[in-house]
């Protein structure tokens, strides 16, 4: 069998299930030292250095004038692609853009009891650079969800890097950027991208913020430079829990386990929690019927045995209980009464209900976001949506009256802190210049 199915009931569960959660992609120290001579690299040696790092890893020669995607070059991918897929992807955007049209925050002002008038200023950032990863896959559905967010929060500049291929950029990438509405769009990926959208080079302007999945190195490179320029977050390994009854068809749901597994990491996670020892044995049979069918059979395979597991719960709340602990990416609930459940699961990226809401619907159509958080950051991170692409600024006006009746315990607390000066700031304005609580006598201008 493919994938070996647990029991909580069995005392050994605790460390299996442990090993299943594992995350395999931890920072190494080598992989660090080479991202940061990337990375110094680019921030010395700009352009240069980008042509250079592509040559020796995508195998591509690029000069700083053929960095940029020309619009010719994107109106032309628009072109070439079949009227189906453009489709696909112009519904994709609409339904992403409605989504993320209701998450808009708009600037806010009150008055408070003492006449002071509070508020804060919501406003986009000006310039956010979007990862778009390349290697053997293709992910406009990933250009989407990055980029529209993005133009809905009203961000100024939208600059999207991918790397580069022998054969070009995939058509599908260029017209998806073209689409949800990408400023510019350059022929660079790995470490080194990152770095040109932190510190800037001569051909790609710096960025506020760094969005978007990535390898490894891609994610090393993101974690070195936040601080100089946000980030969304370190994205890991794809996940999925599902947790089912009896009432599910198998089929259903080890297409769904399939799914998730075929990211192509190696590294993802798929684990079913179901009361039924029954439903769990059809899944198994049914994961190896489908398995078979599958041109990544290869790929999924190791997945499935290293990071899989369909497991046996005692009861419903227990599958609650651990899907709490796991706080998975995406998690699927497969039940006859999700209601019952669903206000009780907290920590997930994302919540399907139902045996006709599977997590490709997120991944690509739905509207609300795939990027979402993975390796249990789910308990404190949120997914990605308009709120990531803007900025709050609070506001403070208040009138002498105002300032008068909070002086005294502003000057309470700036005293209690030792921070006499900040007590004299406000103290001043009413009793004139103070000292350590001493008036000091000054003269008016120019008289004696």
């Amino acid at each position: 069998m493919s994938v070996q199915i647990l029991e909580t009931k069995r005392r050994d569960f605790g460390a299996r299930f442990a090993s299943i959660r594992e995350r395999g992609s931890a920072p190494s120290l080598v992989r660090e030292t080479q991202v940061k001579r990337i990375v110094d690299a680019v921030r010395r040696r700009g352009d240069t250095a980008l042509c250079e790092f592509s040559k020796r890893f995508d195998g591509v020669a690029l000069t700083p004038r053929t960095l940029r995607v020309s619009d010719a070059d994107l109106d032309a991918a628009v072109a070439v692609i079949t009227p189906a897929a453009r489709r696909a992807l112009r519904s994709a955007a609409k339904r992403i853009g409605a989504f993320h049209a209701r998450q808009r925050q708009l600037s806010w002002r009150y008055t408070d009891t003492a006449g002071i008038d509070l508020g804060q200023n919501i406003t986009p950032l000006r310039r956010v650079g979007v990862y778009v990863p390349g290697g053997h896959a293709v992910y406009p559905s990933s250009v989407l969800m990055n980029i529209v967010p993005a133009r809905v929060a009203g961000v100024d500049e939208v600059i999207m890097v991918t790397p580069p291929r022998r054969d070009g950029i995939h058509p599908a990438v260029l017209a998806a950027a073209k689409i949800a509405g990408a400023s510019a769009v350059y022929r660079v990926g790995g470490a080194q991208a990152v770095a040109a959208l932190a510190y800037g080079t001569k051909s790609i302007a710096a960025v506020d913020k760094i969005v978007g999945p990535g390898n490894a190195f891609v994610q090393a490179a993101k974690r070195l430079v936040y601080g100089t320029v946000d980030i969304d977050a370190i994205a890991g390994p794809s996940e999925v829990l599902v947790i089912a009854d009896a009432s599910v068809s198998p089929r259903f749901v080890a297409a769904d386990l399939l799914a998730q597994a075929e990211h192509g990491s190696g590294d993802e996670c798929a684990v079913l929690l179901t009361p039924s020892h029954r439903l769990a044995s059809a899944v198994q049979r049914e994961i190896d019927s489908q398995l078979a069918t599958l041109p990544r059979r290869r790929d999924i395979l190791g997945v499935l045995r290293r990071r899989s597991a369909l497991v046996v719960v005692r009861s419903m709340s227990e599958a609650v209980e651990i899907a709490e602990q796991v706080a998975p990416e995406h998690l699927e609930l497969i039940v006859e009464r999700p209601q019952r459940w669903l206000p009780l699961l907290r920590n997930s990226g994302a919540i399907f209900v139902g045996p006709w809401a599977p997590a490709p619907l997120g991944d690509y159509m739905a509207g609300p976001n795939h990027v979402l958080p993975t390796g249990g950051s789910a308990r404190f991170f949120s997914p990605l949506g308009t709120y990531d692409f803007v900025k709050r600024t609070n506001v403070v006006s208040a009138t002498r009256r105002g300032l008068g009746k909070l002086e005294p315990a502003i000057v309470q607390l700036a005293t209690m802190e030792g921070y006499d000066a900040h007590a004299n700031a406000v103290r001043c304005r009413f009793n004139g210049n103070h000292i350590n609580g001493r008036r000091r006598a000054t003269r008016s201008p120019g008289g004696r």
